[in-house]
């Protein structure tokens, strides 16, 4: 085979794990050990379902509202985080609560509050029933109006052009959002924007790096769960910047040999809640086929992490001072 039909596979960097989702699985993982089972968990803990049958597997129960959690349990909310509400809701039930919700996301939310303070009209740049829009939106129901990309902004309405600002959903497209955003100026020139940038540090990494694999290949796949909004983001940002096709797949068994016919370069990477493990399978499944030679495409680097929620660090200095008087 001569160097120029050399069938290689561009790994993008960073992929996979972000600060917040690695936070969230921990906090499981540390509630099952510290607790023991089961431990329950409202919505899932991220969107992966690799990662939830796993925790599963250990003990964690996964259910879809706080009234499901018997009365006395534990319940971790999600990665997305959540409303006041299920806050208070969990108090009612008499219930234990760990709060896993990315600090980014808890970021909005108190921009949000700020703002509904302030009486300002929030535009809430995000997917209709994302959990994460749901929880941003019970801080202030009566100030949010959601903005489901560009074709929305002609049907907003606001109650003063001159007080109003935009929020947006941590796990968008880049590009589309400023589309939706230069849209809603034109609308409302005196629009204000948040303070520092909404969309994650992760979610605009991991478009950084597949805008620049996909401009060179001619299939990117992208690993990761179909209800997971940065990974379906990463295919349609693939897309837009030069891949011939692209597909979103949960792990290697759902990838189509077909997809490789005429293939000399295969992008890969995967979004923000998928373990590393299932990028192996992927890389396993490619070099069986030919794709053996694996190039990495970083062209930034991470560095964030956040510490363990509040709850699991008070009760683990507990054990901790529990175990120095003994």
């Amino acid at each position: 085979m001569s160097a120029e039909t050399a069938r290689r596979v561009l790994l993008a960097a960073p992929r996979g794990y972000c600060a917040g989702v690695d936070r969230a699985v921990i906090a499981v993982e540390q509630a099952l050990k510290q607790y023991g089972a089961p431990v329950y968990v409202r919505h899932e803990i991220v969107h992966n379902k690799y990662v939830v049958k796993t925790l599963e597997k250990k003990g964690a129960i996964f259910v879809e509202e706080t009234s499901e959690v018997p009365p006395g349990e534990i319940v971790i909310f999600s990665a997305h985080g959540v409303a006041p509400e299920v806050h208070r809701e969990a108090e009612r039930g008499k219930l234990a609560t760990i709060d896993a919700t990315c600090p980014l996301v808890t970021k909005v939310h108190k921009e949000a509050v700020r703002f509904a303070k302030d009486d300002y009209d929030i535009l809430l740049i995000g997917h209709e029933g994302h959990e994460e829009v749901i929880g941003t939106t019970g801080e202030a129901p009566e100030h949010i109006t959601l903005v489901d990309g560009p074709k929305d902004v002609e049907n907003v309405e606001v109650r003063d052009p001159e007080k109003v600002v935009w929020l947006s959903q941590t796990t968008l497209s880049v590009d589309e959002t400023m589309e939706t955003v230069d849209a809603l100026q034109q609308k409302f020139p005196a629009l204000i924007s948040p303070p520092s940038d909404d969309i994650c540090y992760a979610t605009q990494n991991r478009q950084t790096a597949i805008k620049q694999v996909a401009a060179e290949s001619d299939l990117v796949l992208v690993v990761g769960s179909k209800n997971s909004s940065n990974s379906v983001r990463l295919v349609e940002t693939a897309l837009a910047h030069g891949a011939k096709a692209g597909h979103l797949v949960d792990n290697a068994g759902e990838i189509d040999a077909s997809w490789l016919e005429g293939v000399t370069t295969v992008g890969l990477s995967s979004g923000a809640s998928v373990p590393d493990v299932l990028v192996e399978g992927v890389l396993d499944w490619l070099a069986e086929r030919g794709f053996a030679d694996v190039e990495v495409v970083q062209p930034v680097r991470e560095h964030i992490e956040f510490s363990l929620p509040k709850e699991l660090r008070r009760d683990l200095r507990a054990e901790a001072a529990q175990k120095v008087s003994d």
